[in-house]
């Protein structure tokens, strides 16, 4: 099987990359800005199954087309998946998110290529549902003046694209909406002296260089973290697609037993930073502040209380359960860290 894989140097790329090398004899195009999660890959593996160009989406229009036609299946991973951007960039992040992945998907429709297509958990939005199903959840977002859900916005948007294309143009298409998956890679140091980062890596830096954590609102706010192995692991059977029991459906893909307060994972952080040897010291003294909202994010914030997945489908159609729970994510995401950056 020859795959595409446009955004291929990003957290789930990079990750994902490693495990088709690794596990099938699969061939690779990987398209991205850079190489610095995947530039080792490609040193280790034979060229004739891994190939890598540096581009910008925006610009390769002829190659990207000539890359669609010669592929099997396309993961359009490239994308803005930073809350902190989608308030600082919305226009960037619509035009990214929505515009450039709609040229893909329908250069996919153009030449009868599967498409494997990241969603987003954000689409539920401000739904009610204690438990967010695929096919019957409402997705409901907030007002206009609250800019993170242009991201959630542009989504919904796409996944309802990609169902009617295949409706009426017989598109083969499987979407996954990722539930906060965590792990190493998701977002760098630089990031998070930004204030830009995701939250595991946020609190974890902030921990190690500052001493202090920050929880925006207190950090009540519950999410369902996934180790991005077993989110791996779930879209090499979306690849595979046994049987073509994923075709024209729509997974999500998260850990409900690993559903947990931002605090709770604060907390999970610092505990287990005091069992690491050169982090403990410091993990010891850490303290807590909280601050508003508004005050943190400064540009129409809005946010969700609560996010469980359902993930009957997906164990039923894909046979996919997650493995590794929220502590030792936490651990296996330090110790990439502690390892990537030896003199903290």
């Amino acid at each position: 099987m020859n795959i595409l894989i446009l955004g291929a140097d990003g957290f789930i790329g990079s990750h994902l990359i490693e495990k088709i090398l690794s596990e099938t004899d699969w061939l690779v195009t990987a398209f991205d800005l850079s190489d610095r999660n995947i530039k080792n890959i490609g040193r280790a593996v034979s060229v004739d199954r891994f190939r890598f160009r540096r581009g910008d989406i925006f610009k390769e229009d002829i190659w990207l087309e000539e890359q669609v036609r010669a592929s099997d299946a396309v993961l359009p991973l490239a994308g803005i998946a930073k809350p902190a951007y989608y308030l600082s960039h919305p226009l960037w992040t619509f035009e990214l998110d929505f515009e450039q992945n709609l040229k893909i998907i329908r250069m996919c429709v153009k030449h009868s290529k599967r498409v494997i297509f990241p969603s987003t958990s954000e689409v539920y939005g401000l739904s009610d549902d204690e438990l967010l199903e695929e096919d019957s959840s409402p997705l409901i977002v907030g007002p206009i003046n609250r800019m993170r859900w242009i991201y959630s916005c542009g989504k919904q948007m796409i996944d309802r694209i990609i169902t009617a294309y295949g409706k009426e143009h017989g598109l083969r298409y499987t979407i996954f909406r990722p539930f906060n998956w965590v792990g190493p890679r998701l977002d760098t140091d630089e990031d998070a002296r930004k204030r830009t980062a995701r939250s595991i890596t946020q609190i974890a830096h902030d921990a190690l260089e500052r001493g202090e954590i920050t929880l925006v609102a207190g950090g009540a706010q519950r999410r369902s973290f996934t180790w991005i192995g077993d989110g791996a692991d779930a879209l090499m059977a979306l690849l595979r697609n046994k049987s073509g029991r994923a075709d024209g459906e729509i997974f999500n893909i998260g850990n409900p037993g690993n559903n947990a307060s931002i605090r709770e994972l604060a907390e999970i952080i610092v505990d287990v930073m005091k069992e690491i040897p050169e982090y403990a010291d410091r993990a010891e003294s850490v303290r807590f502040t909280c601050v508003p909202a508004e005050e943190y994010y400064r540009n129409g914030y809005d946010d969700m209380k609560n996010r469980v997945p359902s993930i009957e489908k997906i164990k039923n159609l894909m046979g996919w359960t997650p493995k590794v729970g929220l502590r030792d994510a936490v651990r296996m995401t330090l110790a990439a860290r502690e390892t990537a950056n030896p003199q903290l």
